[in-house]
């Protein structure tokens, strides 16, 4: 192979790298975000509904603000082991393509570059380590704008986004575009 294409795949192989780094850190990030819904049904049904919800997948009241009309669930998110050992594999992958190009470098220390490949895991247990966390999820009632019934309540509900869609696929009720945090 000439000396062009090994230092460009080498420097290509080397941003791939970087970028697989960056999707591992941001498998970890919390991406906390905002919506709100219009309900017409009672203030009390709604949140007692709510409430069952949350309570049935594993979180706790921490919270209950009656004047702000707020209440703060937490719970303890676990770690997906399908992404610790995706993360893994992608890693593996990665470091065997940097070990292929080093090996096409330097072809007299190829079978030591083979050691590289034992940092992998290291994506597995960052993961592992970082993403088990306790979350928040917080519902505060509002009177609905002024073109609704007066039995209307506007309801904010910030968590995560994950759990977000999981009420979304749960409730079917009139939701209003929310926000990231």
């Amino acid at each position: 192979m000439n000396t062009p294409a090994l230092t460009s795949t080498f420097i290509f192989t080397l941003l791939s790298l970087i970028g697989l780094v960056f999707f591992i850190r941001a498998s970890v990030k919390e991406r906390i975000q905002t919506l709100q819904f219009i309900a017409d049904s009672p203030e009390d049904s709604l949140l007692n509904q709510l409430q069952s919800y949350f309570l049935e997948r594993a979180y706790q009241i921490s919270s209950v603000d009656a004047e702000e009309k707020e209440i703060v669930f937490q719970g303890f998110v676990r770690p997906s082991k399908f992404m610790a050992i995706f993360l893994t594999l992608l890693a593996i992958l990665g470091l065997f393509c940097l070990i292929l190009v080093l090996s096409f470098i330097y072809p007299s220390l190829s079978l030591g570059f083979f050691g590289l490949v034992l940092i992998a895991p290291i994506a597995g247990l960052f993961y592992w380590n970082k993403a088990g966390r306790m979350e928040k999820i917080c519902l505060k009632i509002a009177p609905s704008p002024m073109n609704k019934p007066e039995t209307s309540r506007l309801i904010s509900v910030t968590a995560h986004r994950d759990e977000l869609s999981e009420l979304k696929r749960s409730f079917n009720l009139d939701w209003i575009t929310g926000a990231d945090h």
